[in-house]
């Protein structure tokens, strides 16, 4: 397993209420691939990130920033999360599925590859349709709401998904261990997704082993104003840390 990461300086509270006018900026720096080696491992993964319609994306976040149009910040969630993934040195390739051409314009400006997404096929699906076309290496399923990742951390968590036993899928589940922001499979193991209420539960169920290590911006998942506020006490990605500003500034 890697080194556990020092605490984050800025640790997130426990208060309610939407703090995102005091954001951060994360981090962009991250070490090389294999810092945890002696640098023999190579970026091997393809990352599969669904993304849902704008108009139809994290509704319950609907109002957060109320200066700042909803579809505007779900493409900024999106977007700062598809850029950390880009800048994760154990990342080959980045597969943003969506069926929105603002996501997909967006993804493709910083280097990822689109896959159209079947409309109302569900995140599940997406996730599986995904990971088909990625072909048959070591592929990990991300969900699209982490405006706070840390490359590094990512990293980290790919690194401990190579490590023994062989032919075993692994999660890591959000902070508060119900759902799940990542799954990753080796080299001929089906994703599996079992995304949804509960999906911690339900890929522990389906066989897959949970990932321990201590990735608060990887945990982080944006589903409501709290947990922005808390994303923001970590250190949000530009966009969201742009709109934030704005938002709090109007």
């Amino acid at each position: 397993m890697p080194p556990r990461p020092a605490p984050d300086p800025h640790p997130g509270d426990a208060r309610s209420g939407n703090h995102a006018c005091s954001t951060r900026v994360r981090p962009e720096r991250v070490p090389p691939y294999g810092w945890q080696d002696g640098g023999v491992s190579q970026p091997r993964w393809t990352v599969v990130v669904p993304v849902k319609r704008l108009a139809a994306a994290k509704s319950r976040l609907r109002g957060a920033l109320p200066a700042v149009p909803h579809e505007e910040l779900a493409l900024a969630l999106a977007a700062d999360t598809v850029a950390a993934v880009r800048a994760c040195p154990a990342v080959a390739g980045v597969l943003v599925v969506t069926d929105d051409a603002r996501v997909a314009e967006t993804a493709r400006r910083v280097g990822a590859r689109t896959l159209p997404d079947a409309p109302g096929a569900g995140l599940n699906a997406a996730f599986r349709h995904g990971a088909s076309a990625a072909g048959g290496g070591w592929v990990a399923g991300l969900t699209a709401d982490l405006p706070a990742l840390r490359p590094a951390e990512l990293a980290a968590a790919l690194y401990a998904a190579q490590a023994p036993p062989p032919e075993v899928r692994r999660y890591v589940a959000d902070a508060p261990g119900r759902g799940t922001v990542l799954l990753a499979a080796p080299p001929g193991v089906p994703l599996d997704p079992r995304f949804g209420i509960g999906s911690a539960a339900a890929h522990a169920a389906s066989g897959a082993l949970a990932l321990t290590g201590y990735w608060p911006s990887l945990r982080r998942d944006v589903d409501t104003a709290d947990d922005l506020a808390a994303a923001a006490r970590l250190g949000l990605g530009p966009r969201t840390a742009a709109l934030a500003a704005a938002g709090c500034a109007a």
